[in-house]
């Protein structure tokens, strides 16, 4: 039985490169971070879509760029830990992602209508944390400092950048439907240097020196627990691992080069 899969798989055809193509891929994407326990949360999992323009050289390498769009979510009351569950965080974010990426492909495209593959390269993406306040009114968190960005007495913390670098790499499955269609199964992880997509990283500060400094609002925000606070009582992150996320889904490539002669 494997074999006869693995031959339908990998049935040869012999084929020309189609040059450029234009690429939508519509999905689901999930965050790692602070705010979850395992790699994929199914409660979690948001739509997403991506359009790429392709240079498909009909051999082994390929080259691609890319725009991204998805929605980030987590919440602390999906967590299966108490202590987690007190802390009572949440966060949701909107993620516009632009990158440019290699595709190597593991089996010959001339050769074979269908073949795994895999990817890397890098991108640049805007993020923007938000949550939603004791009135239920949409409040953007960084602004706030709520883990004492900006403070005299915290000098060694800064405000971070809502615009950060990513690593994309990942893996698919192509099948070449004609000259002029491919559908492709893709899997891909966002490496980053942030820990802070979800607004959180390290310990509580005090919230009366939070609260003189960056407001009300940012005490309010910072500590949601529904007991009496007590600085250190309750971990806010873990900064020594950063936050990811990973998008995955069908993508359909079509043959544009009629457009460029």
């Amino acid at each position: 039985m494997m074999f006869r899969l693995i031959f339908l798989l990998l049935v040869t055809n012999v084929c020309e490169g189609q040059e450029w193509q234009a690429e939508l891929m519509a999905g689901a994407s999930g965050y790692n971070g602070d705010l979850t326990q395992r790699r994929v949360t199914i409660s979690q999992l948001r739509p997403g879509l991506n359009l790429n323009i392709k240079y498909n050289s009909g051999n082994v390498i390929n080259v691609r760029a890319g725009i991204v769009y998805t929605r980030l979510v987590a919440d602390d009351k999906n967590s299966t830990e108490n202590s987690l569950k007190r802390r009572n965080l949440n966060f949701k974010s909107d993620i516009l992602e632009l990158n440019a990426i290699v595709e190597i492909n593991l089996f010959d495209p001339e050769v074979y209508v269908s073949y795994p593959y895999l990817f890397g390269g890098a991108g640049v993406f805007h993020f923007n944390p938000f949550t939603y306040d004791k009135n239920n009114l949409k409040t953007y968190l960084q602004p706030l400092g709520t883990e004492g960005q900006g403070l005299e007495q915290y000098p060694e913390r800064k405000k971070y950048s809502l615009i950060q670098l990513c690593i994309p790499v990942g893996a698919g499955w192509k099948w070449i439907i004609n000259d002029n269609l491919d559908i492709s199964y893709e899997l891909g992880y966002r490496i980053l240097f942030t820990d802070y997509l979800d607004d959180v990283s390290k310990t509580y500060v005090n919230l009366d020196a939070l609260a003189a400094g960056n407001g009300p609002k940012s005490a309010e925000l910072s500590y949601r627990g529904s007991s009496p606070f007590r600085l250190g009582a309750i971990r806010r992150g873990n900064s020594g691992t950063n936050d990811s996320y990973f998008f995955t889904g069908i993508k359909i490539s079509t043959n544009i080069n009629s457009l460029f002669r």
